[in-house]
């Protein structure tokens, strides 16, 4: 098992930073796929970004791809999500998500443990 917990959301004006952090306990990271996801209101949950245990490999979705960088530190069993010019369509709870399987992948399915979540709001 893995827990997750999310912290570093907010409220930002549009074109600001936001720095997301997911420690994670219950077991060591460092062999699992790490991704972060969002949510709308009244929207499905949605891909931003995913990164491989070694940090090698990383994929992101679109309408991030430039702005958005995914990191982690395995020794602090922590994955960071740096979000940067962000815009209000970007406004979203944000969700860290573990995979203990090597592969990256985009898929809420592809993930087996979940975090409650934290709100970035970016107003215009």
């Amino acid at each position: 098992q893995v827990q997750l917990v999310e912290s570093g959301g907010g409220l930002v004006q549009a074109g600001g930073s936001l720095r997301l952090s997911c420690a994670a306990s219950g077991r060591a990271i460092k062999s699992t796929t790490m991704g972060w996801f969002r949510q709308a209101p009244g929207k499905e949950r949605e891909f931003v970004a995913a990164i491989s245990w070694s940090s090698v490999s990383t994929s992101y979705s679109d309408s991030v791809k430039g702005r958005f960088t995914i990191s982690r530190d395995n020794a602090k069993n922590t994955v960071y999500l740096e979000m940067h010019s962000l815009k209000p369509d970007d406004t979203a709870v944000y969700y860290c998500a573990a995979r203990p399987l090597p592969v990256v992948v985009t898929t809420t399915q592809g993930y087996a443990f979940w975090g409650q979540g934290t709100q970035v709001t970016v107003s215009s």
